[in-house]
């Protein structure tokens, strides 16, 4: 019987696993299916695009400027061993426009959207208000997660877009007044070596990530428990789940468009 305990244990991880998976699955599908069907709320929607977006850029702006500073450091450190330090423009934007702009805005939008839904809608349920829409026949899943959704997928890539335009000028910043690189070659060198796809690329990893953290929001904000921990570690959950499957996704849709 000692034996089997780590057994049974790993065993019944697996299953809630599982279990945790269909859930979020089917949650996903209801969603799809509520996002083509009327009615929709329009008000709500341009709520949430300013919720959302505008007061996502300032974080968003500061992260991409911060990063695109430090990898110009980073990449001209490496690359003076191998006298490559002429690298570091091209190499920047296409790191930020491919990778770190969508990956960082999505991840830092996470931790702060699917935070907010996540409490906000959980803060719903515990009050019973989610019970009150249902009373006043409204569907809170068109009504409270079909617009952040919405939202969100329609605003990451613009942030990412403004993030990659950041964080390419705090490449130029730090090239310019730090690493001695002529402002006008610097900017030669950006616009030469960025492929149109390098940048589509990572607005429509933008697009994605924006849909799974509203989703993560709103899914633990729906299932959360009751009271203040309840809410809490729903909270919580949807920053981890949302941070996960976005380098998840961030991998798979690297693969899918970087293969060759």
């Amino acid at each position: 019987m000692i034996l089997l305990s780590p057994l049974s244990a790993l065993g019944r991880s697996t299953l809630a696993l599982l279990a945790a998976i269909g859930r979020v699955a089917l949650y996903f599908g209801r969603v799809l299916s509520h996002i083509v069907r009327p009615p929709w709320y329009p008000r709500e929607f341009v709520v949430q695009l300013l919720q959302i977006g505008w007061l996502s850029l300032p974080v968003v702006g500061l992260t991409a400027l911060f990063t695109g500073g430090a990898l110009a450091l980073q990449i001209y450190s490496g690359g003076s061993r191998f006298n490559a330090e002429t690298v570091v423009p091209s190499i920047v934007a296409i790191g930020i426009a491919r990778e770190l702009g969508p990956v960082l805005g999505g991840l830092m939008v996470a931790g702060r959207v699917a935070a907010a839904i996540a409490a906000e809608i959980g803060t719903m349920k515990v009050t019973e208000q989610i019970d009150a829409l249902v009373t006043l026949s409204t569907n809170p899943m068109k009504y409270l997660t079909v617009p952040r959704v919405l939202a969100a997928t329609l605003c990451l890539p613009i942030l990412v877009a403004v993030g990659d335009s950041i964080g390419i000028f705090g490449g130029y910043l730090v090239g310019t007044t730090r690493l001695g690189f002529n402002g006008t070659n610097y900017l030669q060198n950006t616009a030469d070596f960025l492929e149109f796809w390098d940048v589509a690329s990572g607005l429509v990893k933008g697009a994605v990530f924006g849909f799974i953290v509203a989703l993560m929001g709103c899914f633990h904000g729906m299932n959360s428990g009751r009271g203040a921990q309840g809410v809490g570690k729903a909270t919580t959950n949807a920053v981890v789940s949302a941070s996960i499957l976005i380098l998840a996704a961030n991998y798979i849709l690297t693969g899918v468009f970087f293969s060759a």
